[in-house]
C-alpha cells in the first residue's frame, strides 16, 4: 500500500516510492529505492523535502500517514474548487491556431537561442530583442492558449532550455489573462517567463544536459542559475523589475524552502509566485535528457497536492482555470468505455471539456474519432480518469487533438 508521509517519520528499512515534489528538486539518482543507507537518510533530512510516499508492501510501514484513497479525495476536492474557466474569450479553432503555433515556437525557439548565447558570451541583453518574440507568443495565445502550450509542451531534450522559455511565457501570458491583467501587466509577465531561465546559460553544458541525474554538487551548481541570470539582466537594456524579480525568485516557495533566498508568503511578489507555478508545470510536463514528464492531467494533480508548501493557493487555481484541470493533449477515459483526447475547454465547465473518442475499451481496439463536447446538456457521459497514453501503447494524441503531425523543434 502506499503511503505519504512526513521527513520526519522516515526510517531505514522504508521503501521509497516517490517523493513529493518535481524531481528537479532533489539531487538523488533513484526515484524509488529500499532505503537502507544511513547516508541517504540524512541526505534526504537535508535536501528541504517535506514528505514522500513509501510503499508498504516493499519495506517497513509507520502509523499514521496519508494513503491514496485520501489524497486522491483530497485532490479532486481541490481541483473541483476551481471548475470554472472563468471569463470565455472567443477563440481561433485548435487545429487552425496549432499550424500557426508550429511556426511561432519554431521561430521563437531559433530567436530565444541567439539570443540567450549571446548572452553567455557577454553581449548585454536587449529588452528590444526580447519583445517581438513575447507579442508573436502573447497574439498566439489570445487566439487560442492551448494550441501553443501544448506544442511547447513537445521538446526536443537537446533544446530543453530555450522551449521551455518558450513555453514558460505563453504560460505567463495565459494566466496573466485569466487574472484580468491588462495587456501591460500581460506583456511583463510574459518578458519575465521568457527570460526567467537566462541564468542557466551560466551552468557548464555538462551540468545542464547529464543525461542522468545530478550529484549534491552539481545540483548545488544547478541552483545557481537564478543569481546568474539576475546579475545578466541587471546588465541588460530595459530590463524592468518584473523581469528581474521573476527571474531570481521562481525558485521561491510559500512555506520557505525554495532559493536563493527562502523567502516566504507574502515575502514573495505577485509575478514571481506566478512564474513558479509555470515554471514546474512545464518542467514537471516535458521530457528531459534523465526522465520523461508526466502527462498534463497527472500533473496538474500532482501540483494541487504540493500546493499547500509550494504554490500561492489562489494563484495555482488561477493555473488550473487558464489551462484547464484536463489541459488540451489530456488522454482521458470515459464512463462509456472510451478513450478520448482533450481538444478544447468549454466555457461551462472545466471538468467537461470536448473530447476526440478515438478508441473502444470494449473492444480493444480503434473507432472512428469523433468529437464529444461533454459541457452539452444533451451529452450524457463524463470523464472518469486521466490516463496514460503508453499503458495503451498510444502515440498519436499529439496528432488527434492538434489535426498534424509536429517535427521537434
Amino acid at each position: 500500500m502506499l503511503k505519504r508521509i512526513s521527513i520526519q517519520q522516515l526510517r531505514l528499512g522504508m521503501y521509497i516510492h516517490e517523493f513529493c515534489g518535481s524531481w528537479m528538486e532533489h539531487p538523488f539518482l533513484r526515484g524509488a529505492f529500499l532505503l537502507d543507507d544511513p547516508k541517504d537518510l540524512q541526505a534526504i533530512h537535508d535536501s528541504g523535502l517535506k514528505e514522500m510516499w513509501i510503499d508498504t508492501l516493499k519495506g517497513q510501514d509507520v502509523e499514521g500517514g496519508v494513503t491514496t484513497d485520501v489524497v486522491a479525495a483530497e485532490v479532486d476536492a481541490a481541483l473541483a474548487h476551481v471548475d470554472s474557466p472563468g471569463k470565455p474569450e472567443p477563440r481561433a479553432g485548435i487545429a487552425q491556431e496549432a499550424a500557426r503555433a508550429v511556426k511561432i515556437c519554431s521561430q521563437s525557439k531559433q530567436a530565444v537561442a541567439s539570443m540567450f548565447h549571446e548572452a553567455r558570451m557577454g553581449k548585454a541583453l536587449d529588452v528590444g530583442d526580447a519583445l517581438p518574440i513575447v507579442e508573436e507568443i502573447s497574439t498566439s495565445v489570445m487566439r487560442n492558449p492551448g494550441a501553443l502550450i501544448s506544442l511547447a509542451r513537445l521538446k526536443n531534450k537537446d533544446e530543453y532550455t530555450y522551449m521551455h522559455s518558450v513555453a514558460v511565457c505563453a504560460l505567463m501570458v495565459a494566466l496573466a489573462r485569466t487574472m484580468g491583467f491588462n495587456d501591460q501587466q500581460t506583456r511583463q509577465a510574459g518578458l519575465a517567463g521568457l527570460l526567467h531561465d537566462v541564468g542557466k546559460m551560466m551552468i557548464p553544458a555538462a551540468i545542464l544536459d547529464k543525461p542522468g541525474k545530478l550529484t549534491e554538487a552539481e545540483f548545488d551548481t544547478m541552483k545557481s542559475h537564478p543569481v546568474e541570470g539576475h546579475r545578466m539582466l541587471l546588465g541588460g537594456k530595459g530590463i524592468g523589475e518584473v523581469a528581474l524579480d521573476v527571474c531570481l525568485h521562481h525558485h521561491e516557495k510559500m512555506d520557505g524552502s525554495g532559493y536563493p533566498n527562502g523567502l516566504a508568503g507574502g515575502e514573495i511578489s505577485l509575478y514571481a509566485k506566478m512564474g513558479a507555478v509555470c515554471d514546474v508545470y512545464d518542467a514537471i510536463t516535458s521530457n528531459r535528457p534523465y526522465k520523461n514528464g508526466w502527462e498534463p492531467a497527472e500533473s496538474i494533480r500532482k501540483m494541487a497536492e504540493w500546493s499547500k508548501g509550494h504554490f500561492d493557493p489562489r494563484i495555482f487555481e488561477a493555473f488550473v482555470r487558464s489551462i484547464g484541470i484536463y489541459p488540451i493533449g489530456s488522454l482521458v477515459r470515459l464512463e462509456s468505455d472510451h478513450l478520448g483526447v482533450v481538444v478544447e475547454q468549454t466555457a461551462q465547465s472545466l471538468l467537461k471539456p470536448i473530447v476526440m473518442v478515438f478508441f473502444s475499451i470494449k473492444s480493444n481496439a480503434r473507432i472512428q474519432p469523433e468529437l464529444l463536447d461533454l459541457s452539452k446538456p444533451a451529452c450524457k457521459d463524463k470523464i472518469l480518469s486521466h490516463e496514460d497514453p503508453a499503458e495503451w501503447d498510444i502515440h498519436d494524441t499529439q496528432a488527434l487533438w492538434s489535426g498534424m503531425t509536429v517535427a521537434p523543434w
